[in-house]
């Protein structure tokens, strides 16, 4: 790696176990999986609100060479498990893993292909009325164009609009393309 991990402690005292760990898994990472350019991991102590209370917030952000990167900023809101820490690091490390994992079967062009349009749900729409997000089955947001809806209907979309698509290569990861309406008095089998 070029520079040293920036290893951020907010609400807890910085030791040496937790930044050798954090070590451990970014030479783990670069060992298998290639050159990281940066690494910066912030670790937030448990909230003391209800909600939150007692779990470990960890998040993880690898800069990687052609301005790719991993970004880890989810902690699972249930699950105790995140008390504690060093099950919480190792936790996000595991979802950076499984993150630098696909970025290398995509640059290998060994992504699997689905038969068939993807179903996913309007997430997000700009303001602007140029682009919007799709929230996948498997939670993930893709990017789409409104020159990727069909039959013009971009401006029938709200958020919450169930949508089938294609996946494609775009600048900055996955895009939606072929992006329909699915009309509410759809013939069901």
């Amino acid at each position: 790696m070029q520079t040293q991990p920036e290893i951020q402690f907010q609400g807890l005292t910085a030791t040496a176990a937790v930044r050798d760990a954090i070590d451990r898994h970014v030479a783990e990472l670069e060992e298998r999986w290639g050159r990281i350019t940066a690494c910066r991991v912030v670790l937030k102590a448990p909230s003391q609100h209800h909600r939150k209370g007692g779990l470990y917030e960890i998040h993880v952000r690898l800069a990687l060479p052609d301005g790719r990167e991993v970004n880890v900023e989810r902690t699972p809101p249930a699950d105790e498990r995140h008390a504690d820490l060093t099950f919480a690091i190792d936790d996000a490390f595991k979802h950076a893993r499984r993150q630098l994992q696909d970025q290398v079967r995509r640059a290998q062009g060994q992504v699997k292909r689905r038969e068939g349009p993807l179903a996913g749900t309007v997430a997000r729409l700009d303001p602007s009325g140029e682009f919007g997000f799709i929230e996948s089955a498997d939670g993930q947001e893709i990017y789409f164009h409104r020159n990727s809806v069909l039959d013009d209907g971009f401006s029938r979309l709200q958020v919450g609009s169930r949508v089938t698509y294609a996946e494609e290569p775009g600048e900055k990861g996955t895009q939606a393309s072929t992006v329909r309406l699915v009309g509410k008095h759809k013939l069901r089998a």
